[in-house]
């Protein structure tokens, strides 16, 4: 009797088809949506982050996944949409090297930023990290949640 290995090549086609949504905070006198603009295609390292929930979403970040930009502290409010462009590595940044990075790069301004106010007024959004976890830096947002989102910040 012997086992078969899974394939890899099917793995990840499969997985390649299930893109996720994620959002990513940043206070926006650190790190803008404007600056991250400005890096262009060749993107910036998404570092720093040094909470063990927010680091494991990282490792789940796959290429091609797409994220909210959120402004923290100051806004309060989804201002933009970044793509994933490399997976999880080691941050520079960490002197321990527990901690992961991934690459973004800019894909779009929300025409209307969504502010945090707007968004627990929904009622279909309230299941959100934003809300329920809004010390949590890095979260996975549904599907739906995305659509609804987009759509509040005339993106179609």
């Amino acid at each position: 009797m012997g086992f078969r290995r899974k394939s890899k090549i099917f793995e990840r086609s499969w997985c390649k088809t299930l893109m996720k949504y994620w959002l990513l905070k940043s206070e926006p006198d650190v790190w803008s949506i404007d600056q991250q603009r400005k890096d262009g295609k060749k993107g910036t390292n998404w570092d720093g982050v040094r909470n063990f929930q927010a680091a494991n979403n990282l490792k789940k970040m796959k290429k091609g996944d797409h994220c909210f930009f959120y402004h923290s502290n100051i806004g309060k409010e989804v201002v933009g949409i970044v793509e994933i462009i490399k997976e999880a590595f080691i941050d520079t940044t960490d002197p321990k090297k527990k901690f992961v990075a991934v690459r973004v790069k800019f894909k779009s301004s929300l025409e209307k930023p969504v502010s945090l106010e707007k968004i627990k007024k929904n009622r279909n959004l309230r299941h959100l990290g934003l809300i329920k976890q809004s010390r949590l830096s890095v979260m996975p947002i549904d599907t739906k949640s995305w659509k609804i989102i987009l759509k509040m910040g005339s993106i179609r």
